[in-house]
């Protein structure tokens, strides 16, 4: 090989491997993987998933408002829902593996009573009305007039003037059998007395027709007279009777007058109760919650005025048919609504027999209408009571401590 050979020529490329600067040779590498981000991005959105929901800020509600979604509406738990949101009875029922949660309303004790007119009050109108809302009153007080009044008060002065005419005729009748009976024994005495001489003068002429000083003709007259005078003393003596206490004769005409007294005496006291039908009066002692009629309105037949005992409120609950049985009396009982400030504590009280539709519902258009539930009454304490006592048929969102009692 010539020596021209072993230079390097200037005009062909050279590769530098670094063999000139002493660096010795490398094999080559294959890229890194990048696998190890798959799992750290899944952590990323779980963690940013449980901050979502449960902080749910700003941006995550503006997403479910203009998308339309509702946290949780995906599953038969939403476990993203404040409890203070739920309002199906389902969805309530579920919301707390411990208690019994559940819709209910405040209520007085006993509930609300709508007072109506009095039967056989007809069309009659209000003509004046005597309470305002608010107004604490005892049973039997009048609540209202009706314009019908008047016209009963007529009914009952003219049952008073009957028996006035009726005590007349009474007193007029007793009068006339005195007189009769005084008569009658006048009469009577007059018989007898006429008798006694009659008597006398037939043994006079008897005695004398037996000496022969006077005629057959004049004793028979006598005896005739005689004999007439006893039978006027038999009709007087009859006559007198017919006046004695206890006969059926001329005291027929005094136990007339009576009935007729008695039957006036009737007449005014049915008038005196129709007079009743002009009146509303309480049936309960309690408040008045609501006026549903004004003076001039013929009431309906709903009532015109809402009624409630007050002094002690209760809630009624609507529990769902497969918790009742965790329910017993005496368990304690938590109420809140967004209307109260704090809470309202009470026990259960009673526990109905009978399920029924649910009566309970919000304004939502997807809310179950058609659960079945059992009604619980639960007393309020004295405290919460008198909190109460203003939000009657308040809807609440109530909390049973089921199995534990205080």
């Amino acid at each position: 090989m010539s020596a021209d050979a072993s230079k390097p020529k200037p005009d062909l490329p050279q590769l530098d491997n670094g063999a000139a600067r002493g660096q010795p040779l490398r094999a080559a590498t294959k890229p890194r993987s990048k696998l190890w981000l798959v799992p750290l991005l899944m952590l990323t959105l779980f963690t940013g998933a449980v901050i979502g929901m449960y902080f749910q800020p700003p941006g995550l509600r503006v997403f479910f408002s203009a998308t339309g979604l509702q946290p949780g509406a995906g599953t038969d738990t939403p476990i993203a829902v404040a409890i203070q949101k739920v309002q199906a009875q389902e969805e309530i029922a579920v919301v707390s593996e411990g208690d019994v949660v559940a819709l209910g309303r405040i209520i007085p004790k006993g509930d609300v009573i709508s007072v109506a007119t009095p039967s056989g009050a007809g069309d009659a109108r209000i003509a004046e009305m005597r309470v305002t809302e608010g107004t604490q009153v005892q049973g039997g007080d009048i609540l209202a007039v009706l314009d019908n009044l008047p016209q009963l008060e007529n009914g009952v002065a003219t049952a008073k003037a009957t028996i006035a005419v009726r005590e007349a005729a009474l007193a007029q009748t007793v009068a006339t059998v005195r007189a009769s009976r005084e008569e009658a024994q006048a009469a009577l005495e007059r018989a007898e007395a006429t008798a006694l001489a009659a008597q006398s003068e037939m043994e006079r002429v008897t005695s004398l027709f037996e000496r022969g000083v006077t005629t057959r003709a004049d004793l028979d007259q006598i005896v005739a007279r005689a004999s007439e005078a006893g039978r006027d003393v038999e009709r007087g003596i009859a006559t007198l009777s017919r006046f004695q206490t206890g006969t059926d004769a001329t005291q027929a005409d005094i136990a007339l007058a009576e009935a007729n007294l008695a039957a006036a005496k009737v007449d005014l006291t049915r008038a005196t109760q129709d007079m009743e039908r002009a009146y509303v009066r309480s049936p309960i002692a309690g408040t008045v919650l609501n006026i549903t009629a004004r003076a001039g309105e013929r009431p309906g037949s709903a009532g015109i005025i809402s009624l409630g005992d007050t002094s002690q409120m209760t809630v009624e609950v609507e529990v769902y048919q497969t918790l009742i049985g965790r329910v017993a009396i005496g368990d304690p009982v938590t109420i809140t609504a967004d209307a109260l400030t704090g809470t309202l504590l009470g026990s259960v009280t009673a526990i109905g027999l009978e399920i029924g539709r649910q009566s309970i519902t919000t304004d939502e258009p997807a809310a179950n209408t058609d659960a079945r539930v059992v009604d619980v009454i639960v007393t309020l304490d004295a405290a919460s009571s008198a909190r109460a006592q203003s939000f009657t048929n308040l809807e609440t969102l109530v909390r049973i401590d089921a199995g534990r009692t205080e």
